[in-house]
Formats: C-alpha cells, sequence, structure tokens
C-alpha cells in the first residue's frame, strides 16, 4: 500500500505560515505608523526591499537553528529556547545591517518592531506547536512504526511511544518467531511502515541483519537501533569523520563549553545568596529548633558524596533521623523507623536539602544537576549499571531531572528505579540548557509546595 509516510510538506506549511507572520506584522505595524505609505511608491519600494530581505534572513537563519527541525518528540522547552535563540540572532542580524545600511526601516523603529514581531511569532508558533501535537494524539500525521526482536530497552521504548500518544506513533506488531525476507517486505509494504526499531543486543547473524538492512534500504523503511546502555559504550561518543572515513569522538556535552559552565555557575552563585539571604536566614532557626526538640543530636548532618569527576565532599543536610549506624550504608525504605517525625515533614517537602546551598556556594554543587548518592550506593551500582559514572560530568545538584521526574525513593524494583535515574541524569548531561534547569527548579518549587510522595 503506497502511501506518504513523511511529514515533507508539513515544513514547508510551518514556513509559510512564519513568512506570512513576518510579512503581517510588517505591514501592519508600519502602515499604522506611516498610513501615507501606500501613496509614496519609492518608500512603498524601499520597505518592500526590506522585507524581501527579511525574508530571506529569516531562512538562511533557520540552517543554524534548527527550528524547523521539529522532530517528534521535541519538547516545549527546547522548541522555544530555538524560537528565542533564532529570534535573538535575527535582530542581531538586523542591528548589524542597520550600521551600514541608510534604509530607513533599518534606521529606525526596530527596537519596538521587534517586540511585536516576537510576540506574534512565539504565539503563532506555540499555537502551532500543541496543534501539530493534538492532531498526533488523534492518530493524524501518525508514523507506523513496528519492532523486530524485544529486550528490556524495546520494552521501554514501546511504553513511552504507547502512552505519549502526541508524538504520533503507531505501532505495528510483526508476529513471527523468525525473520522471512519476504512476509517482513510484504509486512512493511502493507502496512506503510516507516521505522524499523531494531535493539543493538539482538541474535541475528551478520548475513541476516545485513540483508535486513539492504532490504530496508531498498524500500524506503528507516532504521533505528536501540542500545542497551548496560551493554555498550554509545552515550560516551559521536560521529564524526576525518574526510571520508568516520570515526567515533568522545562525545562533548554542552556542560564541557565554558560560555555554559559560566553561565550555570554565575546562576547558582545568585540563585543561592539569593535564597540563603531571603529564606535561609529566617527558615535556619526555626527548622533547628524542630530538630531539637523532636530528637537528640545535632542538627546537621554531614556524610561524604561523590562530586564531580567524583571528587569526595562533605554534603550538608538537616537531620532527619534519629541518630544511627546504619546512615552511611543503609537507604531509606517505606515507614523507616529511623526516621524522625520532624524528618518525614522534611523529606517529604525536600526542606532537609536546604543547606546544600552552602555546599553550591562552595562550587560541591549545583542549583540542579545529577543527586548525589551514598558512596555505599554508588559504589554497588556503578558496576551493575552502564554509564553511572556519566553523572559526574556534572556537578551534583540540589534537585534534578529524575526527581522532578518522579524517579525519586524506593518503591518496586530498586535496580529498575536506579536505571530509569540514570537514563534521566544522562539526558540532563548531554542535553543542558539554561532554560531546562529554569524548567526543573519550578517544578521542584511546585513539589515542595505541594508535597512528593515519592519522597522517602
Amino acid at each position: 500500500m503506497q502511501r506518504i509516510r513523511y511529514s515533507r510538506y508539513l515544513k514547508s506549511i510551518i514556513i509559510l505560515l512564519d513568512l506570512l507572520v513576518l510579512a503581517g506584522v510588517f505591514i501592519l505595524y508600519f502602515l499604522n505608523r506611516n498610513p501615507d505609505l501606500v501613496h509614496d511608491n519609492d518608500l512603498m519600494s524601499q520597505n518592500l526591499f526590506s522585507l524581501l530581505l527579511l525574508f530571506s534572513f529569516w531562512i538562511l537563519l533557520s540552517g543554524r537553528t534548527k527550528i524547523y527541525n521539529i522532530t517528534r518528540n521535541l519538547t516545549y522547552i527546547v522548541f522555544v529556547e530555538r524560537v528565542i535563540v533564532h529570534f535573538l540572532l535575527f535582530i542581531i542580524g538586523l542591528i548589524l545591517i542597520r550600521k551600514v545600511s541608510n534604509n530607513q526601516f533599518f534606521s529606525s523603529q526596530l527596537t519596538w518592531f521587534s517586540l511585536y514581531l516576537f510576540s506574534v511569532v512565539i504565539a503563532t508558533k506555540s499555537i502551532v506547536y500543541f496543534i501539530i501535537r493534538y492532531l498526533r494524539s488523534l492518530g493524524i500525521n501518525h508514523r507506523n512504526v513496528m519492532f523486530l526482536y524485544e529486550n528490556d530497552s524495546t520494552e521501554t521504548l514501546k511504553n513511552i511511544l504507547k502512552e505519549r500518544k502526541e508524538y504520533g506513533y503507531k505501532l505495528f506488531y510483526y508476529n513471527s518467531d523468525e525473520v522471512n525476507t519476504d512476509q517482513l517486505v510484504d509486512f512493511w509494504k502493507s502496512n506503510g511502515i516507516h521505522t524499523l526499531f531494531i535493539p543493538t543486543e539482538n541474535p541475528f547473524p551478520d548475513h541476516e541483519r545485513d540483508e535486513i538492512f539492504r532490504l530496508a534500504e531498498a524500500h524506503k523503511v528507516h532504521i533505528s537501533l536501540i542500545p542497551d546502555i548496560t551493554q555498550n559504550d554509545y552515550f560516551f561518543f559521536d560521529l564524526g569523520y576525518i574526510e571520508t572515513q568516520p570515526v567515533l569522538n568522545q562525545g562533548k556535552y554542552p556542560l564541557d563549553f565554558y560560555s555554559n559552565f559560566l553561565l550555570k555557575r554565575i546562576f547558582d552563585v545568585v540563585f543561592s545568596i539569593l535564597v540563603l539571604v531571603l529564606i535561609c536566614s529566617w527558615l535556619f532557626p526555626l527548622i533547628a529548633l524542630l530538630i531539637k526538640s523532636s530528637s537528640k543530636g545535632s542538627v546537621f548532618f554531614v556524610q561524604k558524596r561523590y562530586g564531580f569527576h567524583e571528587e569526595v565532599f562533605n554534603c550538608i543536610k538537616f537531620r532527619t533521623m534519629i541518630i544511627n549506624e546504619d546512615s552511611a550504608i543503609k537507604t531509606t525504605e517505606e515507614n523507616d523507623s529511623r526516621i524522625t517525625r520532624i524528618g518525614k515533614f522534611l523529606r517529604r517537602t525536600s526542606l532537609d536539602e536546604m543547606p546544600q546551598f552552602i555546599n553550591v556556594l562552595k562550587g560541591e554543587m549545583s542549583v540542579v544537576g545529577p543527586r548525589p548518592h551514598m558512596l555505599a550506593v554508588d559504589n554497588f551500582y556503578k558496576p551493575k549499571i552502564g554509564r553511572y559514572t556519566l553523572r559526574s560530568l556534572a556537578n551534583p545538584g540540589i534537585t534534578g531531572l529524575a526527581q522532578v521526574s518522579g524517579f525519586r525513593g524506593d518503591s518496586g524494583n530498586v535496580e529498575v528505579e536506579m536505571n530509569k535515574r540514570i537514563l534521566a541524569d544522562a539526558y540532563y548531561i548531554r542535553n543542558w540548557s539554561f532554560v531546562l534547569d529554569i524548567v526543573i527548579i519550578l517544578k521542584t518549587i511546585v513539589l515542595v509546595i505541594g508535597g512528593d510522595k515519592n519522597a522517602r
């Protein structure tokens, strides 16, 4: 069955819509401020040239900012971040053009025009983004996919595709224990399969795998490999080329770039000072009084944790347990008898972590990052879970993506839960952005106010 499987027209429609928005704002703004513009042919021609220049610059810039590379699993945070970066570069370009141009548009009114344009563009693109996701959740503009051989990694991905219907994936099941290439091709054709998911750890012999790849290429079926992070080093390498020879280079992550590191560090220091001065100055004495009145022992609990590049540091928390000898080797469990009454409240609201803003000021931690575990926990899981040490490529955080995603506490299979945390931490390391940090902080504030049911 032949069908158009690619969203080849969607991108063109979105680009055309952006240009219409650009033209609409341009025309309405300048007609409103220059009502006699339509009677001045010279000025009309001049502004028409300006509009064409805006179109060209906008399209050329999009190749760099990737605002039209809208993958199905693109989050709204990343989407907005790309639009903002694109718009800022767009305005910077217009300012530079203004410096060498005598055009009336480029020599005046650029600031107000930019503000109007940004407001309309961000609103329009956000509406389009959510309309597309809604339509895909209804099964419109879906992409037909199938899995060939399944394991734990494919099961995780399959569950994601089932739950996140707004991604627009429709799953087809190939019910055959042995791969018959003729039947496989017929299955692709009859169901209009676009993507074939294959785990990197599979039982196919080399010749059979090569044949599947050859047939997929011939029938325009896209193959996506699903790595098992516990069995390989895919997360450590990026594909590059030396002339025509492909090589795998150790990957650079966003925080490896000094400009990103500096931005994050400046934010950490400023944010921590504000929290310590405005909140902790009165909150610390109150919490200290409650801890002292509920049980014997010190107010603070200091424990060795692994930090950046696995350097050991002293992590500061409010004490939430009675004094016990197992605190450094035994994790908490549901209804843990060691936790005090006030300790339960501090843990549920994450207020026990507040002293760690001191660690942030010392440079040992960050406001957002992978949460530091006990040394015993790290030493236990490092040999068991691949990519575990990837967490140490950033400063540990007071809060993190795993925590706000619900991967906190020990519920059910502990090793499975830890795998989920490591996946979230690996995603954060590879996809860090300032906007992502802000969103995690806002989600954390919501959890602190409402209480985290997964806290132990």
